[in-house]
């Protein structure tokens, strides 16, 4: 049961890696105006870049956000533990 599992795991890793396809993220109005402006020296290609990032930043920020919320709430305060004073047997 464990290796059809196993092979079931890797054709499907192996369909998504053959299968993927090359895209573009922009329309083609975007990519022209950017193409053109980046030939020509203009920064706006910067201005597109940086809001790439700041896009991607903010879920990351979003995550790290709730991840400090929910430490902050569920961590264990005055935890007293009581262990003996007594040599541990690990034979």
């Amino acid at each position: 049961m464990k290796g059809i599992r196993i092979f079931l795991v890797s054709v499907a890793f192996s369909l998504m890696i053959l299968g993927s396809v090359g895209v573009k993220a922009q329309c083609a109005m975007c990519t022209t105006a950017v193409e053109s402006n980046n030939k020509s020296g203009s920064n706006a290609t910067h201005g597109l870049n940086n809001g790439i990032v700041y896009l991607l930043a903010a879920p990351y920020l979003a995550v790290a956000v709730v991840g400090y919320i929910w430490y902050k709430k569920y961590r264990r305060k005055n935890v007293d533990l009581n262990v003996p004073h007594e040599k541990l047997n690990l034979n």
